[in-house]
């Protein structure tokens, strides 16, 4: 009598047997206990669209990603991202958006081809950011707030980098319900601020300090660096004098 381990191409359930075992033409077959549920389905993690249209959007996404990363650097259980494609539904691979950055609670941090949500104890993104330039129809940021709605965002803004029209939704009883005045509001899970100065969006983090792009993070760093070595340099400077007078 030959042994032999059942290897699945189906889903299948454990056999009901006091042994655990099955007897099938005289031969012992192992089951496990196992229920395989193969997910044949194929996740791109690209839809074949830039992250931005122009220097502009792409300076303003940046800007609140890692404006985001920077607040929540020492949470190790909120997740950043943007532009990744986020699948909804497992099997559905039609059902996907992109927010240009997206925050959630709860998931840790860490690389992703793409944000699927059954595989992140079913956690969807609980505030989203939409820069739109003007390639992006009506329509299409109608479906996105329609996905974002459906499936469970909390807090959603779109912001109009060129006609500055900057306009959120919260979501209450599983609808959005628009904000009505976005001019100083707080985002009550962010605890950021939204300005507007002029047509221009500008955020402050809780702290008070304000958003800063990419290029003024590093000018800020080159400045510090700089104000590091001249401290540096200049108590150099004065270890020789004392050593010059016998004095160290």
């Amino acid at each position: 009598m030959a042994v032999k381990t059942l290897i699945p191409t189906k889903k299948f359930t454990k056999v009901d047997n006091t042994d655990n075992r099955a007897n099938l033409n005289g031969d012992v077959i192992l089951d496990f206990g196992l229920d395989f549920d193969f997910d044949t389905t194929i996740y791109p993690e690209s839809d074949g669209k830039p992250m931005a249209d122009n220097t502009k959007q792409f300076r303003l996404i940046t800007m609140i990603k890692e404006g985001l990363e920077s607040q929540y650097i020492d949470d190790p259980d909120v997740f950043i991202a943007g532009d990744l494609l986020w699948y909804a539904i497992k099997g559905d691979n039609g059902n996907r958006k992109a927010p240009d950055a997206m925050v959630v609670f709860g998931r840790p941090k860490g690389d992703r081809g793409s944000y699927k949500q059954w595989l992140e104890d079913n956690i969807p993104p609980q505030v989203v950011f939409e820069i739109i330039s003007p390639s992006n129809s009506k329509k299409e940021m109608k479906e996105k707030l329609d996905f974002y709605e459906l499936n469970g965002v909390n807090e959603c803004y779109y912001y109009d980098s060129y006609s500055g029209e900057l306009k959120g939704w919260l979501l209450k009883t599983w609808q959005f319900v628009p904000i009505k005045r976005m001019q100083g509001w707080i985002s009550p899970q962010l605890g950021i601020r939204f300005e507007m100065e002029g047509k221009d969006l500008v955020l402050y983090h809780p702290s008070g300090e304000r958003f800063k792009t990419l290029y003024e993070m590093r000018e800020e760093r080159d400045k510090e660096r700089e104000r590091a070595d001249r401290a540096e340099a200049k108590m150099k400077l004065y270890e020789e004098k004392l050593k010059t007078l016998g004095l160290l």
